[in-house]
């Protein structure tokens, strides 16, 4: 299976799915970006995913935006890993 989903961690509070797509769809097609948030006060938890039309865009993604700034604070990008399903 080819990876094209990214974990991006260590984003900044206010940081919209908007800003996040715009400085990730310079390495290629946005297919998805997701800010997670916290359920009850609707706040950013600091991280999201990026996911890709082409791994190979992604590749690009993770190692170019990896240890960068991104507002006030450093991100670190890595691969997104599968959800484990309970059983």
């Amino acid at each position: 299976m080819e990876r094209r989903k990214l974990f991006v961690g260590g984003l900044p509070w206010k940081t919209t799915e908007k800003e996040l797509k715009e400085a990730f769809s310079k390495f290629g097609e946005v297919e998805e970006v997701k800010v997670i948030r916290d359920r009850r006060t609707g706040k950013s938890k600091g991280f999201g995913f990026v996911t890709f039309e082409s791994a190979e865009s992604a590749v690009k993604a993770k190692d170019g935006m990896n240890n960068t700034t991104f507002g006030d604070r450093t991100i670190k990008v890595d691969w997104a890993k599968e959800k484990e399903t309970k059983s």
